[in-house]
């Protein structure tokens, strides 16, 4: 008699959710995407991306470096020059961030631009 085994799937078992850990919520993916472009300093971050409070930008940096997206290279210059780059880690999702924002142009922006012209 053959068994048949049950496969059950739980939420807590998704990769993905490991990954939208790391680089999800509202500002992680634009510094990346940003960085993606090159290496940045703090204040040009900060005037990319103006609606960012500095607090929320600073702690946003601190957690992609400690997660090993992004890199900090301080400067023994006076005044401090810190400059912020992706990693290796991090340009590993080079890919998936043009995946995700065809994705969007394809699915999303092209309804937004559709409900706003028959409004």
């Amino acid at each position: 008699m053959k068994k048949i085994q049950k496969i059950t799937h739980h939420a807590d078992e998704c990769p993905i959710t490991a990954t939208i850990d790391i680089i999800g919520g509202k500002w992680k993916p634009p510094l990346i995407w940003l960085l993606m472009k090159g290496p940045l300093r703090f204040g040009e971050i900060h005037k990319l991306i103006p609606g960012m409070a500095l607090k929320v930008l600073s702690r946003s940096l601190k957690e992609l470096e400690s997660d090993g997206i992004i890199i900090r290279t301080a400067y023994p210059e006076i005044p401090p020059r810190v400059v912020y780059s992706l990693s290796e880690k991090g340009e590993s999702l080079r890919q998936i961030m043009h995946l995700l924002s065809d994705w969007s142009k394809e699915h999303i922006l092209t309804e937004q631009e559709s409900t706003q012209k028959t409004n």
